[in-house]
């Protein structure tokens, strides 16, 4: 049987360079591929030296109008004076573009490096910057976006990683059993969300750029409505308690320089970060027709992976029996 190329596959630098010029841009130079799989992303200048990000839409991902709640969010969140990287719009107004068949956007690049969740400075930061999106956030509502599901969400990725092809004959079963437990446990916790406002949704410390104490944030591709600890809970790494508790009282000590942050909700952070585990190899799977992935993630493939993630999956429901860990 005939295999189609992915839709990427026809992204070429001249089809970038041209989707680009085509919204009256010139470009001196050739694209920069960044670092990104969901979508294609490069980095381009301008003949006015101004620098550019320019992100083509994985198709058939998001609707037109989820993707322009996005960027509608963002411009609100601009407009508020935070620090966030805005679509650029067309006289029209219009900021999703097309070209031979691909939707994409121009966002300004914004420079800068990755904050340290060890740095007591940087943690007040980061809490002040989500704090800052999520005043702004509350004061509407997303009608595009879904919403965080953590029972939903749970069977969503199980079924994605069962019925593929990577699963042995003893692995299958492990997997359901540990999922199913799982999910027992994070539909009970989903009764205990509190309230769900718009988030970025996806906050590592790779969707934050800045130098010193002064950040921002960046890609909003899978915001939400969440609660607010959504976009808090990626950056509670500690293990020591010390450490955890420098993390939690800088962090929330920033956050509430503009919002109150309801502290039940350090309940959910192992859930989530559970709920991430399973959604991150089930999105692996989900995507390997994409050619980037087996380049990129070819251990997927390996039955060593999976009885990582097996095990990975056990010490998580180990941690979520156990007494809440970042309860202030």
């Amino acid at each position: 049987m005939e295999t189609r190329p992915h839709p990427f596959a026809d992204l070429s630098p001249a089809r970038v360079v041209a989707a680009v010029e085509s919204l009256g841009f010139w470009l001196p130079g050739e694209p920069f591929t960044l670092n990104s799989y969901e979508n294609r992303v490069f980095l381009v200048h301008d003949d006015e030296r101004r620098r550019w990000v320019v992100k083509f839409y994985r198709p058939e991902r998001w609707s037109d109008a989820q993707i322009r709640e996005e960027h509608d969010f963002l411009a609100e969140l601009a407009e508020a004076g935070v620090a966030v990287a805005a679509p650029w719009r067309d006289a029209a107004g219009e900021s999703l573009h097309r070209a031979e068949g691909f939707r994409f956007t121009l966002f300004p690049h914004l420079p800068g490096q990755a904050p340290e969740l060890e740095n007591p400075t940087h943690l007040f930061a980061l809490g002040e910057l989500i704090g800052a999106v999520h005043a702004v956030g509350e004061r509407g509502h997303f009608t595009q976006r879904r919403s965080l599901d953590l029972d939903g969400m749970v069977l969503e990725a199980r079924d994605k990683v069962l019925a593929s092809r990577w699963l042995d004959r003893r692995q299958g079963p492990a997997y359901r059993r540990l999922c199913d437990t799982l999910h027992g446990r994070l539909a009970a916790d989903a009764k205990e969300l509190g309230q769900m406002i718009r988030v970025q949704g996806d906050c590592h410390i790779g969707n934050v750029l800045g130098r010193d104490e002064h950040f921002a944030l960046v890609d909003f591709d899978d915001c939400l409505m969440a609660p607010a600890i959504q976009d808090l809970w990626m950056l509670f790494t500690a293990q020591e308690e010390g450490e955890r508790q420098m993390q939690l009282s800088e962090v929330l000590e920033g956050y509430e320089q503009h919002r109150d942050f309801e502290r039940r909700e350090l309940a959910l952070v192992e859930p989530l970060r559970t709920l991430r585990l399973l959604r991150h190899s089930a999105w692996l799977v989900d995507r390997w027709e994409d050619p980037a992935f087996p380049l990129a993630f070819p251990w997927l493939a390996d039955a060593g992976y999976w009885d990582g993630h097996l095990r990975l999956l056990e010490q998580q429901r180990q941690v979520l029996e156990a007494a809440p860990r970042w309860l202030a």
